[in-house]
């Protein structure tokens, strides 16, 4: 049996056969992440550290087979870029739809093996109100609590057009230091807890009033923030699918 086949649920209807591509494990998170803006290998491996580079570049070439994403050199041509192909913009609003599901129907609360410091940095990087940033560069050192030493410590560079994420010292002199735990910063960009409102000892922000009081006007929050949870109701009429 070759691999195809192995994968097929052998049915005609349209849902089996995108279920084929899109339903593998890590495949939605990939696609997210291409969705997201990432492009090369190591920038969708940050966005999903627990998948093996091997099984990513499995997941990569069924999406590139399937005509969802196409590989090509990057301007320099020493790099592969991967990015979607029509089949695969067509998949944002699917993905985005998955995600306000979950929120509302599946997700209770963050359990503590949820937070992942990576993951909720690179997603600030990625929502930053790039048009209400000030003129110069703004440094801001995140200090979390809640995880060990090699995580706890996370710059956000701040430039109009060009935030970018360090776990390790950049060099640039530091605007804003920000301690808090992951928890509650991950809290704050979910929506479930407003970032001025939390400010006291569990969140502190140091450095020049003016910046520290315009920090919650450059993160946008989480695309998936203001989906409210819903409440338990009675069953929604049956619709036949075909």
């Amino acid at each position: 049996m070759d691999r195809m086949a192995a994968r097929s649920y052998g049915q005609f209807c349209p849902v089996a056969v995108a279920s084929e591509v899109l339903t593998q494990r890590w495949t939605p998170l990939v696609l997210r992440e291409l969705l997201s803006g990432s492009t090369h290998f190591n920038q969708l491996r940050r966005g999903v550290p627990l998948m093996s580079p091997s099984l990513l570049a499995q997941r990569l070439r069924a999406l590139e087979e399937a005509g969802v994403i196409t590989r090509c050199a990057d301007e320099g041509g020493r790099h592969t870029e991967y990015r979607l192909t029509q089949a695969g913009e067509e998949l944002r609003p699917v993905i985005e739809q998955i995600g306000v599901w979950g929120r509302r129907w599946i997700q209770r609360g963050i359990k503590d093996e949820q937070l992942d410091p990576a993951l909720l940095m690179f997603d600030m990087e990625r929502r930053i109100n790039i048009e209400a940033l000030p003129a110069e560069r703004v440094v801001i050192l995140f200090v979390f609590t809640d995880v060990p030493e090699e995580l706890s410590r996370w710059w956000l560079v701040l430039e109009p057009g060009q935030p970018d994420v360090c776990l390790s010292d950049p060099g640039f002199p530091m605007d804003l230091k920000v301690t808090t735990t992951v928890r509650l910063m991950t809290e704050i960009w979910m929506g479930e807890v407003e970032f001025r409102r939390a400010l006291g000892p569990d969140l502190q922000v140091q450095g020049p009033r003016p910046l520290a009081r315009s920090l919650p006007d450059w993160l946008e929050l989480s695309v998936f923030a203001g989906v409210e949870p819903a409440a338990a109701g009675p069953p929604s009429p049956r619709v036949r699918v075909t």
